[in-house]
């Protein structure tokens, strides 16, 4: 079935006003997930992923049922701009959602989990507290998403989502989706069996690629120059804290708009930061790999390499944030002789 706007109801025309045609990720998702299937969903960054299993889930949730659809992303900043998209989805549709992360009064959590919403969006170290305390109910919940799977079934965050998944012997219906998950389908098919595999490869957005080589201390004095590019808006990513902590403090004497966000940075503060990067008040953020997942910006058409990732699957994250969709963006690589050569980079480009 080709997915089209009159198949889908009418209250949502307004949120989906600007969708002029369905990308092919969401195409391929929809009757597979409507029917109930395992899925796991692989499409490049800025292919509409989250519409994609958002659409055909949403549209299963029964209003006034209490909990049913349970979210999970990895980091704070995405699961809150998955909660928004939901939300705008939701309401129409006179569903309710809940927000639930780390970093946030988790009394207040519970207060709003007490009125019944219908889907959770949630990290999961915050939801495991919650599914302890019974306040997820797991046994109520029939649909489980994992955002950036193959992020969520590295040891780190796998820790909290596997006591969540298995807390209960039900056959959930899992979607999984991610721009880098062709690796994870065994460890999921583990977990969820009949594992439907979608691959959308091929997209039209277009990032060029340019490699600037310069001596090491002299990076930062490149960056300055970027910053001067009329119109420029660009995330540039740090392996170390330390050297964005030092390009900080060297591009703000400088008085170049220059504002990292990294690990360390206060959940509302770091919220603050990006809106003014998306107002076109700061120049460069500064981040590190913690950013790569989750920044949805849309119009920026510039990301920076100050130092490049060990992965490939990183990298295609970071470049992740610009293209959104069918848009063209550029991707500037920052390079010293000195540093470890990487296999996934022609270093013969200019």
């Amino acid at each position: 079935m080709t997915l089209t706007k009159n198949k889908l109801p009418e209250v949502w025309a307004d949120v989906l006003a600007s969708v002029s045609d369905f990308t092919e990720i969401q195409q391929q998702s929809f009757d597979v997930i409507s029917s109930g299937q395992n899925v796991l969903a692989t499409s490049p960054t800025g292919t509409g992923k989250t519409l994609a299993y958002l659409l055909p889930s949403l549209l299963k949730v029964q209003k006034k049922q209490g909990q049913q659809l349970l979210i999970l992303a990895p980091n704070s900043e995405l699961a809150g701009q998955i909660f928004e998209v939901v939300k705008s989805l939701a309401e129409p549709l006179s569903l309710s959602a809940n927000l639930i992360i780390s970093g946030a009064s988790i009394k207040r959590q519970i207060e709003r989990i007490k009125k019944g919403p219908e889907i959770i969006v949630a990290t999961p170290g915050r939801a495991l507290e919650l599914v302890k305390d019974k306040k997820i109910k797991m046994t109520a919940i029939n649909t489980i998403i994992l955002d950036e799977v193959d992020n969520l079934l590295e040891d780190s965050q796998w820790k909290f989502v596997k006591p969540i998944i298995t807390r209960t012997p039900k056959d959930y219906q899992f979607i999984a989706s991610s721009a880098t998950a062709h690796e994870v389908y065994e460890t999921m098919a583990s977990f969820a069996p009949n594992l439907v595999e979608i691959n959308v490869e091929k997209t039209d957005a277009m990032v060029d690629h340019f490699m600037v080589k310069v001596e090491n201390r002299k990076k930062i004095d490149l960056l300055r120059q970027i910053a001067h590019i009329p119109g420029m808006r660009g995330l540039v990513f740090f392996n170390r804290l330390e050297d964005l902590g030092n390009a900080e403090e060297k591009l703000t004497f400088q008085n170049i708009a220059a504002v990292s966000i990294a690990s360390d940075v206060n959940g509302r503060f770091r919220k603050t930061i990006i809106e003014k990067f998306k107002n076109g008040e700061i120049t460069l953020l500064l981040a590190t790999d913690i950013a790569a997942r989750g920044l949805d910006i849309h119009e920026m058409n510039h990301v920076i390499h100050y130092h490049l990732p060990s992965k490939e699957d990183e990298f295609t994250h970071r470049n992740g944030r610009t293209a959104r969709m069918t848009a063209s963006g550029t991707a500037y690589i920052i390079a010293h002789e000195s540093e470890k050569k990487m296999d996934y980079i022609d270093y013969g480009m200019e």
